[in-house]
């Protein structure tokens, strides 16, 4: 069983930008509702695609400036890296369907 990683400063470019597997970052913040309302749909995510896919979270209050560098103005904010690239991205909280459609992920 795969956990949602922490995502900081000091660990984003081995974690985010050199992984081999693609990795998902649930960019939030502690006082963030909707943030709250997703994080269930982020673990089981994490969980089901262990094999395929690193699921991180990242503290916008903590780590502002990585946000601001990936153009995070509303969170929740998930971004799908690979390669170190964006390659998609979904904003606010939905069901576990719709963010596997947006991000590319549904089978």
């Amino acid at each position: 069983m795969a956990d949602v990683m922490e995502i900081t400063a000091d660990n984003f470019q081995a974690l985010v930008l050199e992984n081999e597997k693609p990795v998902l970052i649930d960019f939030w913040a502690e006082w963030c509702g909707p943030c709250r309302m997703i994080a269930p749909v982020v673990e089981q995510i994490a969980k089901e695609r262990s094999d395929s896919l690193v699921v991180g979270k990242l503290d916008v209050d903590q780590h502002g400036a990585i946000a601001a560098k990936y153009g995070v103005q509303g969170i929740p904010f998930l971004a799908l890296f690979e390669h170190g690239q964006v390659v998609r991205q979904a904003v606010g909280a939905m069901p576990k369907a719709q963010l596997e459609r947006q991000l590319g992920l549904s089978d």
